[in-house]
């Protein structure tokens, strides 16, 4: 699913309308409501060989009105299904965190925190086979930013597409990607670049920015800010597939950045019904690695408690199976260290520019000498 045709208002309110019909006809037959999804842990995600990402298994959980806390969880899928319609009909749009207080008013159905908010979009994307976009819901966070000498076409609030360079037409601060990147609300033009960098931190950003790395480099600098937002990943995925350009994640080395880069490249596992469309399973991990700490002699910290935890469980992760990322894991835990990116910061501001991305761009799994 490299591409997709946004849902007409029409298709995405009679799916919404679908979901409460089939509750009322079991009700019609004496029958409680129901709704099946399928189970959403790592336990239930395995590699889809034909998509080349991770995608939930076969193991399903059926909520019914049996019980006290599926039935309210219906009930909810009633509030929010007619929230989306009035919004749709409305031309309006949401923010996940309005839509939690919104519930306040729904009495039964309230949410009592922000992730059952967020679980249950989520839920009524898998059962209505619509994204959250179609539903006029956004996330609260801003997605990523972008420097570099490519060309985009973005529609404005009053229906006219504005033609925007991210080299030329942005300051410092780049080019901000809106919540929504498909076709109808964005267009990629145009581009001159080799290649697309996701950096993890807002200082490694910016201090490559200041480097002019992306004009020396003949690529686009991506802020993931931490855990990419979905239209993060999706742009990401534009990029790779429809000019063609090599994806390199540059992170810390600890266990919560290997999963930044896995949500790129396989898919996050609470959005593994959608990995086929937002990840880029051709992105490459270029660093920090944990052979880097030791062959820059790199600055490093302990490895917490946390961090162990999340490296061992990370070892039966199905994201992390392969030598790579298992040998990663080991030497991580044996050496009971980890690194940031601005470490490389020891040997100056200019090192990491004019040294380390150099090297590692040339190594012969990267291929990507400049």
């Amino acid at each position: 699913m490299s591409s997709k045709e946004q849902k007409s208002k029409e298709e995405v309110i009679q799916a919404l309308q679908n979901v409460a019909s089939e509750m009322h006809d079991n009700m019609v037959k004496g029958k409680p409501p129901t709704m099946t999804l399928p189970v959403r842990t790592k336990g239930n995600i395995s590699f889809n060989q034909k998509l080349g990402v991770y995608k939930y298994g076969n193991k399903k959980t059926v909520r019914d009105a049996t019980s006290l806390g599926s039935a309210r969880q219906l009930l909810r899928s009633l509030h929010v299904g007619e929230f989306i319609e009035e919004m749709i009909d409305g031309g309006k749009s949401s923010t996940l965190r309005e839509m939690y207080y919104i519930s306040e008013g729904w009495g039964n159905g309230k949410f009592h925190s922000q992730n059952e908010s967020n679980n249950l979009a989520e839920d009524l994307e898998i059962v209505t086979k619509c994204l959250r976009e179609d539903f006029r819901l956004r996330p609260e966070e801003d997605g990523a930013r972008i420097i570099g000498n490519v060309t985009f076409e973005e529609l404005n609030r009053r229906g006219e597409w504005m033609r925007i360079n991210c080299r030329d037409d942005v300051g410092d601060s780049g080019y901000g990607v809106p919540y929504n990147v498909e076709l109808e609300k964005l267009r990629l033009v145009d581009e001159d670049i080799d290649f697309v960098m996701a950096i993890e931190t807002g200082g490694m950003f910016d201090r490559l920015i200041e480097n002019g790395f992306d004009e020396e480099a003949r690529c686009a600098l991506i802020h993931l800010k931490g855990q990419p937002a979905r239209s993060t990943r999706r742009i990401m995925r534009r990029m790779s597939d429809e000019w063609g350009k090599p994806v390199v994640v540059f992170a810390d080395c600890d266990p919560w950045s290997f999963r930044i880069y896995a949500s790129i490249a396989y898919g996050a596992i609470k959005t593994a019904h959608i990995s086929e469309y937002l990840a880029t399973r051709s992105a490459m991990y270029l660093g920090i690695t944990a052979g880097d700490i030791e062959h820059y002699k790199l600055p490093s910290d302990d490895l917490s408690k946390q961090d162990i935890g999340a490296l061992e469980a990370e070892r039966s992760d199905p994201r992390f199976q392969d030598d790579y990322w298992q040998g990663e894991i080991s030497t991580m835990l044996k050496m009971g260290k980890k690194a940031e990116q601005q470490a490389l910061a020891r040997y100056g501001l200019d090192y990491v520019t004019d040294t380390y991305l150099p090297e590692k761009l040339a190594e012969p799994e990267i291929g990507l000498p400049y």
